[in-house]
């Protein structure tokens, strides 16, 4: 199904570009600051699935009918952007109130996860990504087209998804450490609430692409 050339390339490049910092390792980081090493895997395998929202819509083409359209791509960043910005805020109101570490997640695995799937899910910069990046290397003569994008779609989620759970088992760690001190976990908490809000704004400013 897949050129080997092809194929090889897609890996090197969607590899590289796991490990690039980007917003969805922000977020996995600021949720585990947030609420401990669960909750970041939560929200990884979330913004995981949340992903494939956009492999399935890019490959039966709704992706490609919001991406043409500036209502629709505007409409959806505007939502996206909002949710992420509650979320930062909630999480800073919240961060002097919140349990101590160690009594459990802040927000609990099951909600981290919903919140990692609709944030992902929103995110229109997701759908310009798989758009402007996998069809490079589908190979038409192979055939399957919309079987190659899910495939490689499927690939890079979970090159991006591992990536993300390393990085939460790495926040994790800092913030065990740091369980004796309520004082700096409180900053932390303000911290990850302003790193989310953040990203609600460069989302807000994302340009439709042409």
């Amino acid at each position: 199904m897949f050129d080997m050339w092809h194929f090889i390339l897609f890996l090197s490049a969607a590899g590289v570009l796991a490990l690039m910092p980007g917003p969805g390792i922000f977020y996995v980081a600021a949720r585990t600051l947030a609420g401990g090493r669960g909750e970041g895997l939560a929200s990884s395998f979330g913004t995981g699935l949340g992903g494939f929202v956009h492999i399935i819509a890019g490959a039966i083409g709704v992706s490609a009918i919001v991406m043409a359209s500036a209502e629709a791509f505007t409409a959806l960043k505007i939502v996206g952007a909002f949710y992420l910005v509650y979320l930062g805020i909630t999480t800073w109101r919240e961060a002097g109130a919140a349990p101590e570490l160690g009594n459990g997640p802040a927000m609990g695995m099951r909600k981290a996860f919903k919140e990692g799937v609709i944030v992902e899910a929103l995110n229109p910069k997701t759908a310009a990504f798989f758009l402007a990046f996998l069809p490079q290397f589908v190979v038409p003569s192979e055939g399957h087209v919309w079987l190659q994008f899910i495939v490689l779609g499927t690939i890079s989620v979970f090159l991006n998804t591992t990536v993300d759970v390393v990085v939460t088992y790495a926040a994790s760690a800092v913030r065990d450490r740091l369980a004796a001190r309520p004082a700096i976990i409180r900053r932390m908490r303000q911290t990850s609430g302003a790193i989310l809000c953040a990203l609600g704004v460069t989302l807000a400013l994302a340009k439709r692409p042409a």
